[in-house]
């Protein structure tokens, strides 16, 4: 009768094995496939146009040079009408994330900062110049200076790049949304982001 019983508990036992390994032979199989479909998933993403808008201004470009000390001065001018196209953009190809399978968690370590650029048509308009101060390269290049300078703090001043930021937490949602779906954890920073409005309070 012992021997019996020794049987059936040795059975149970080897029988007890093979399940426990199957299952996390299976458990192992899923998570490597979690991994790669959120590996893929985020090569997947390319650059990310967020945001555009346009710009429009009038400059008055001046410049002064005086000729035999201050006896006399030479003038050059111009009037210049500025279009300008903006486009804010992610290179969400070069999001920096790790994954730990171990623990079910996609982390981002680093996202790149937007890409602005600005795309101006000068238009000019009203040259006059004089053989003594003539318009030269440095004059069109100190313009378009200018021109960038300003249109820079255009930019700053608008709600571009807020509307870009918003863009892009939209976009991230989706990483959220995956990882949520296959039971994993999505962290920033090592900051596990729990819900899809916290997305909106972290620093990008």
């Amino acid at each position: 009768m012992r021997k019996i019983l020794f049987g059936i508990v040795i059975t149970l036992i080897i029988l007890f094995s093979f399940k426990y390994c199957g299952d996390k032979q299976n458990e192992k199989v899923v998570l490597q496939e979690s991994s790669a479909l959120i590996q893929k998933q985020i090569k997947n993403v390319g650059k990310l146009v967020v945001t555009e808008g346009h710009f429009s201004e009038v400059f008055n470009y001046k410049n002064s040079k005086d000729i035999f000390g201050d006896y006399f001065t030479s003038e050059k001018k111009a009037l210049i009408v500025v279009n300008a196209e903006v486009t804010i953009a992610y290179d969400l190809s070069k999001i920096e994330f790790e994954i730990d399978e171990a623990n079910k968690t996609l982390t981002i370590i680093n996202i790149p900062k937007e890409e602005v650029k600005i795309s101006p048509d000068l238009e000019y308009y009203d040259i006059q110049s004089d053989f003594l101060n003539p318009f030269e390269a440095k004059d069109y290049n100190d313009i378009k200076k200018i021109v960038k300078a300003s249109l820079n703090k255009k930019i700053e001043a608008s709600d571009l790049k807020t509307n870009a930021k918003n863009r892009l937490i939209s976009e991230l949602s989706k990483f959220y949304i995956l990882t949520n779906s296959l039971g994993w954890t999505l962290e920033y920073n090592k900051n596990p982001v729990s819900t899809i409005d916290a997305l909106q309070d972290l620093k990008l």
